[in-house]
């Protein structure tokens, strides 16, 4: 998977519950940070990626260092949803033990198969930094690529879906004990031991 330099903040993206509250969701990979966008179907309702700009926004927010900022074309954009569909099912399929649909991976290897974004050392800092001309098209191919390589690596039998019922946000989990149940301890995870606190006082009560 993609390697990152060390961050100021926890991975992963703040995301919203339907009551407006943030939580930090980390799904352990660039490609799958990619999915809380939207999507079709029942995640139409989440998409946030409608214009180029959104997507150049995402971006500058994933897990990617030094303040990306490619420039994205509408035709882009919609490769982008293309893409993450194609993503969407194949990380459903790891995580459920399903065979990976081939036309899911044609078009993660057609996205791989472009250019990738280009990383360099800035003459003036020595920081991180991204070489000039960064394009969706480059974007969507780091994307692709990290795909590739999660699905084909030590953690492809680590795709999970949240253990909950009411959420399908996907991670792999890459904790030592391997036992990551949930997308977010401070949502799903909290809501899960309400449950449970308030059925075992119906029993006993």
């Amino acid at each position: 998977m993609t390697v990152t330099e060390p961050a100021k903040e926890p991975p992963g993206l703040v995301l919203h519950t339907p009551e407006g509250r943030p939580y930090r969701f980390d799904p352990g990979a660039l490609c799958l940070e990619l999915l809380p966008t939207g999507g079709c179907a029942r995640y139409a309702a989440y998409e946030v990626l409608r214009t180029p700009a959104d997507l150049v926004r995402w971006a500058g927010e994933c897990r990617l260092p030094g303040g990306l900022s490619p420039e994205v074309s509408p035709e882009e954009l919609r490769r982008a949803h293309a893409l993450r569909a194609a993503l969407w099912e194949l990380a459903s399929a790891r995580a459920h033990g399903r065979p990976l649909d081939p036309g899911g991976l044609g078009a993660v290897n057609a996205a791989a198969a472009e250019p990738p974004l280009v990383p360099r050392v800035d003459a003036a800092s020595g920081a991180f930094g991204w070489a000039p001309g960064a394009t969706g098209t480059a974007l969507l191919s780091t994307v692709a690529r990290d795909a590739v390589e999660l699905f084909t690596g030590p953690y492809a039998d680590r795709v999970r879906e949240c253990g909950s019922d009411r959420c399908a946000l996907v991670f792999v989990d890459t904790s030592r004990p391997g036992r990551r149940r949930w997308c977010a301890m401070e949502r799903c995870g909290n809501l899960h031991k309400v449950r449970a606190h308030r059925a075992r006082h119906a029993t006993t009560g």
